[in-house]
């Protein structure tokens, strides 16, 4: 992201944050190249605040319409119905998002995030989904940890109060200060297969609940061929059930993963929009981190619950990776 210098309408117009991070993090921002697919409330907070944050590009993936659910949430969605026209989510959110911030180029791209390939994902910086399931996560994980060039990764899933972003920066180096100096450091992220991949008996001794619940979700979702959200509390037996397997199966103590939590994740997964401002921000602040290796970026979990309104970082990392993993 090495580029020209920064014009004097970009000094200008992001004086107060080139102030807060400086001018080099923003002369990165700006030549940044953001992908985003699925236009929930989550990641349309998010987009707000990266669009006034003032990255390069920023590229919208959704071709659904709007429903009413999505109005719930998606305050980018315009209350007047005429302008719909069958456009979709992202062709709507574009317009708006444009508005926010005439310097940043929002476009939008046609068809499914799932079949670009290698040479798509290689425009980009960072790639950030929203909702999706255990297979394209890990699909498009995979697509940005094979091209050439190092490119950050984010899953955001909101359902009812509750939260949680994935990140895998890869083999990622930044600087933070320390005293009076400022030190170089690096770290390593384990793929979003790997890291769910690690067995329950050797997670630290107090991960989170909300960790094994949303797994158990998306196992359960991914068996029955449901796409993200698709839950009732009718199926919450058959969720109960595949805990209860998956427990046995790692011999895992069935009390760490709460029924009451289940019933929560299963029968209301509308995002609730106070969250999604509190995920979307997160979310904001941890890209801007990544784009300007500046300050400690978040490793590799982050949860939230608004019934205790704590926020909560896991790093679930498998003890022993592969050294031949990723790239």
């Amino acid at each position: 992201m090495d580029g020209e210098e920064l014009t004097e309408q970009e000094t200008a117009l992001y004086d107060r944050q080139i102030r807060v991070w400086g001018v080099d993090a923003q002369r990165r921002l700006s030549k940044a190249h953001i992908l985003v697919s699925g236009m929930k409330g989550t990641v349309v907070e998010f987009c707000k605040n990266i669009v006034l944050a003032g990255v390069g590009s920023l590229t919208l993936v959704d071709s659904r319409e709007v429903t009413e659910e999505a109005l719930s949430a998606n305050f980018l969605i315009p209350p007047d119905e005429n302008v719909y026209g069958g456009r979709t989510l992202a062709e709507l959110c574009c317009d708006s998002l444009k508005d926010f911030n005439p310097m940043v180029r929002v476009s939008v791209e046609k068809g499914d995030i799932s079949s670009f390939g290698g040479d798509f994902y290689e425009r980009f910086d960072v790639v950030v989904i929203s909702s999706c399931s255990y297979a394209t996560k890990k699909l498009i994980n995979e697509k940005c940890r094979k091209v050439s060039k190092r490119i950050a990764f984010y899953s955001v899933d909101c359902r009812d109060s509750c939260g949680e972003i994935f990140v895998d920066l890869q083999n990622y180096t930044y600087s933070k200060k320390k005293l009076d100096e400022t030190i170089e450091c690096q770290l390593q992220y384990p793929s979003f297969e790997e890291a769910i991949a690690v067995p329950w008996r050797s997670l630290p001794r107090k991960v989170t609940k909300l960790y094994l619940a949303m797994r158990v979700i998306e196992r359960f979702e991914q068996a029955e061929g449901r796409k993200p959200g698709e839950t009732s509390i009718a199926d919450l037996p058959a969720v109960l059930k595949l805990k209860k397997e998956l427990c046995d199966e790692q011999s895992f103590n069935e009390s760490h993963v709460p029924n009451n939590l289940l019933e929560r994740l299963v029968s209301d997964t509308r995002e609730f929009p106070p969250v999604c401002a509190i995920l979307g921000g997160i979310l904001g602040q941890e890209v801007i981190k990544e784009i300007s290796g500046k300050g400690d970026p978040l490793k590799n979990f982050f949860f939230f619950d608004a019934t205790d309104g704590k926020g909560i970082i896991e790093d679930i990392s498998n003890p022993n990776p592969n050294p031949n993993s990723g790239s």
